[in-house]
């Protein structure tokens, strides 16, 4: 055997752990879309992804640290990380808030949790694409961001009809949930941002 292979540095599938991580993060976002429609398991699926989220993300680290080479620069792997575990914990946090207010999700929550799921999946399809077709990675992204506008407009047509809510308790509820759910999305804008930036310095 030859002495070079004792130099040969290890080069951990940092994009591929990155990916496995936010396939935990949309397993928690449909746990958030079976929450708004109504299962009463879905909080327990959520708080379980939450965990394995954690863990993905320290392997994520894990790998980063021990990488030769990585086919992203550290500090936008460390920021798409951080965001993909934001992603989940502030949909945690929607859901742990709503049993604290006793307020269940009404349509415009189910909407919202709707197109944060969809925006999640888009922003793999952007990581897919990485580094093999910077125009299919930037596209998917920015569909990713456009989910959020549909969410932005769900938001406010629903904080609209909260004028017509009388009960002042219902209607405080209900305005801190909507503002839960546009928390989430401007999280999951901020990734798709960092994406759509990771491919300008790569070209």
């Amino acid at each position: 055997m030859s002495t070079r292979h004792w130099f040969l540095p290890e080069t951990p599938d940092v994009l591929g752990l990155l990916r496995a991580q936010l396939g935990v993060t949309i397993e928690g976002l449909d746990a958030l879309v079976a929450w708004a429609e109504g299962d009463r398991m879905a909080p327990e699926v959520m708080r379980d992804a939450e965990h394995r989220g954690d863990a993905a993300q320290r392997a994520v680290l894990e790998a980063l640290r021990a990488a030769f080479v990585t086919p992203l620069e550290p500090e936008d792997v460390f920021m798409l990380s951080r965001g993909i575990d934001r992603i989940l914990d502030y949909a945690g946090d929607l859901v742990s808030e709503s049993e604290v207010l006793a307020s269940s999700a009404d349509e415009v929550i189910t909407e919202m949790a709707r197109d944060l799921a969809q925006a999640a999946r888009l922003i793999d399809q952007a990581l897919e694409h990485l580094g093999r077709d910077d125009d299919a990675a930037t596209a998917a992204a920015d569909s990713a961001i456009k989910a959020d506008r549909r969410l932005e407009r769900a938001y406010y047509r629903g904080m609209g009809a909260l004028l017509d809510v009388e009960n002042r308790s219902e209607r405080i509820a209900r305005r801190e949930l909507y503002r839960r759910c546009t928390r989430v999305g401007e999280t999951v804008v901020d990734v798709a941002e960092r994406v759509v930036y990771a491919v300008i310095k790569q070209g």
